[in-house]
């Protein structure tokens, strides 16, 4: 090799900087959790206030956030229970559990960040709920999504909680609920639920629809029925998958995340 060739030295790849990299996508991942528990733990006062409301007693609406843990699940509960009495508790607890349905799904794509093991699964069971899923998987690496997960599920449930009796406890001074708004959060909570899977004909059609019947039946039979009865509008379509077939043919490619999946 002549004198004229330069030399071009080997390139070296500091591994601080992954490390950086990863604290980074950790602070990011706690910061947003701590951020989501706050501003979801707030709903937890409406909804103890409402329960007394309705008539059940403080340590009753705690034992409702404590053990089921689902928000729009215990709205539903307390709802129709507060509406229909003791004999609408079997429409309450069809309702409040085909709501929490989706939280299977949600173990089932959070199963690879959790890990193996009895006791952390359990433990993570509790905790697998709407937000700690989104942000979770918001996340660009593995340990990132494992705190967003953790911090977000325990900071909701702790924050929850609190909030739960402190609305339970001012339940009674704050007077009727419906004077500051609050009846309108179980509602609020439903669309927040339902609006992000609006993209599509055949979800619109189905939303459309159950809304339509729910409505109808509303005035007619026991309170939580009508929910029930319209949730079969859902079964229908997608048993027959009506209008998925027009949907498909203008989804996003293949390539997309969400439908590869996050490693």
């Amino acid at each position: 090799m002549g004198e004229g060739v330069a030399t071009i030295d080997p390139v070296t790849l500091d591994p601080h900087l992954d490390d950086a990299h990863g604290a980074g996508e950790a602070r990011r991942a706690v910061r947003d959790a701590l951020g989501v528990a706050i501003a979801t733990s707030a709903y937890g006062i409406s909804f103890g206030a409402l329960a007394v409301a309705a008539g059940f007693d403080v340590w009753q609406t705690c034992v409702l956030s404590l053990v089921m843990f689902t928000g729009g699940s215990q709205y539903a509960f307390v709802g129709i229970v507060g509406a229909g009495g003791l004999a609408a508790v079997p429409a309450a607890i069809a309702s409040a559990a085909l709501l929490g349905v989706r939280n299977i799904a949600y173990g089932i794509r959070m199963s690879p960040v959790i890990g193996t093991g009895f006791w952390r699964r359990a433990a993570a069971a509790q905790f697998t709920i709407d937000e700690s899923t989104a942000v979770s998987l918001a996340q660009s690496t593995h340990r990132a999504r494992t705190l967003g997960f953790w911090v977000t599920g325990i900071g909701i449930y702790v924050g929850w909680n609190l909030s739960t009796l402190a609305g339970a406890l001012l339940g009674d001074v704050l007077g009727d609920p419906r004077a500051y708004g609050l009846d309108a959060a179980a509602a609020a909570a439903f669309l927040a639920l339902l609006w992000p899977r609006l993209r599509a004909r055949q979800p619109i059609v189905v939303g459309v629809a159950a809304a339509v019947v729910a409505t109808v039946l509303t005035p007619v039979l026991m309170p939580g029925l009508p929910v029930i009865i319209a949730a079969l509008v859902a079964i229908v379509v997608g048993w027959t998958n009506w209008l998925g077939r027009e949907d498909r043919a203008d989804a996003e490619p293949d390539a997309v995340a969400e439908r590869e999946g996050l490693p």
